[in-house]
This record gives C-alpha cells, sequence and structure tokens, in this order.
C-alpha cells in the first residue's frame, strides 16, 4: 500500500501525521497511525492496526506486528522483532549492541560494519513499562510485564512480572495484565478475568475452557 502524508480517504489507509519520517521502503499496514515526529527506518515492517506515538522510533528492518503500540519516544532498535500486540510504554529502549562504543580501538569512527547487531524479541501481548530498558539479546515472554524503570537483562517467562535493576520476577500476570493471585490449590487467578493459570518447573500456562 502507498504511504501518503493526507488526510487518507479509504478509512482502512495508514494515518501517517505529515511531520513523521517515514522512509518509502518501510511498510506500513492498514489503519496504522504514525503520530507526530515519529520515524520509521527504511525495511521496517510495521502491521496493521498500530499505534506508533509522538517520537517513537523503529530502525531499520525491524519487524512490529499488528496490534502494537509503541509509546511517545519509545526507541526500537534494529534486528528487534515485535509480535502482535505488544505494547511499549513511553521512553522505553529496545538495544541492540552488546559492546557500545563511538569508536574503534584505532580511533575510527565506527560503523555498522564493525559491530554485530543483537535483537530484542517481544512475545505476543506482552508489555514493556515507561522508561524500561531491555538490553540485548533478550526475550520478552507472551504476555508479560516489565514494569516501569526497569533493565531486563535476561529473558523474561511468558505471563512473569518482572521489576527492578536489574529486573528480577516479582510475581505472574494474566493477559490482563493484572497480577495474579495464588489460590489454595497452588493455581493463580486473574482478579479481573477469572482466569485460571497452572505453574510447573517455573513455568505458567493457562487453563482453557473446555
Amino acid at each position: 500500500m502507498s504511504i501518503s502524508a493526507e488526510p487518507a480517504a479509504d478509512p482502512s489507509a495508514p494515518r501517517i501525521e505529515p511531520t513523521a519520517d517515514v522512509d518509502p521502503r518501510a511498510s506500513i499496514g492498514d489503519g496504522t497511525q504514525v503520530w507526530h515526529l515519529a520515524q520509521v527506518r527504511e525495511h521496517a515492517h510495521v502491521g496493521a492496526h498500530c499505534v506508533l506515538g509522538r517520537g517513537a522510533y523503529v530502525g531499520p528492518s525491524v519487524i512490529v506486528g499488528q496490534n502494537c503500540k509503541l509509546q511517545n519516544y519509545s526507541l526500537v532498535y534494529e534486528p528487534a522483532l515485535l509480535e502482535d500486540g505488544v505494547f511499549i510504554g513511553p521512553g522505553a529502549v529496545l538495544t541492540n549492541d552488546l559492546h557500545p562504543r563511538a569508536i574503534t580501538v584505532d580511533g575510527g569512527l565506527k560503523t555498522e560494519d564493525d559491530w554485530n547487531m543483537v535483537g530484542v524479541i517481544v512475545r505476543r501481548g506482552a508489555a514493556v513499562g515507561a522508561r524500561a530498558v531491555c538490553v540485548a539479546p533478550v526475550t520478552i515472554g507472551r504476555w508479560a510485564m516489565v514494569a516501569a524503570g526497569s533493565v531486563v537483562t535476561r529473558d523474561v517467562p511468558d505471563f512473569a512480572l518482572v521489576a527492578g535493576v536489574p529486573a528480577k520476577q516479582i510475581g505472574w500476570v494474566g493477559r490482563a495484565g493484572v497480577k495474579l493471585a495464588q489460590q489454595p490449590d497452588g493455581s493463580w487467578r486473574c482478579p479481573e478475568t477469572a482466569e485460571i493459570y497452572r505453574e510447573a518447573d517455573g513455568a505458567l500456562s493457562r487453563v482453557e475452557e473446555s
């Protein structure tokens, strides 16, 4: 689909504000909104019905699934992968460099050829809170929650709630994002949806209704 900064006559077309910087080689899905001063780099793919807030940054070849929200001034550096339904909070950063330096040992300015980029993977439905930093390479599991201001330095399990510097698990959350309450039988219950989850070997899974 072509990208235009003008108001779209087709309500399913992407809405891209005139002050946004979207590379013509990027792909923007139907119904996605790209707000003021956001930047989407070359060969990035942003799925349908996403929202990119003011000043959000999506690096080259980054993949963003459908129904994602990247809040104001969030920074998603290549080669990150965001699955469907991911939330990235205001000012959050997904890094891509294990050993950051501006110059080489010879004093020259580093280029893309001088380091191996590593990415952050955020699985379906997960959320990264405001001003959190995910230090690549890490994977944020499905429906997990990273608390605001946390620094994630290791993988986060599905449904885990992590917080702190460095981030540590402090509980479990359900698909609604609400902290789960443990039940007398050892299961976990969502106070909002009443969904039941069970833990086995440090992993949590939802009990499917029959």
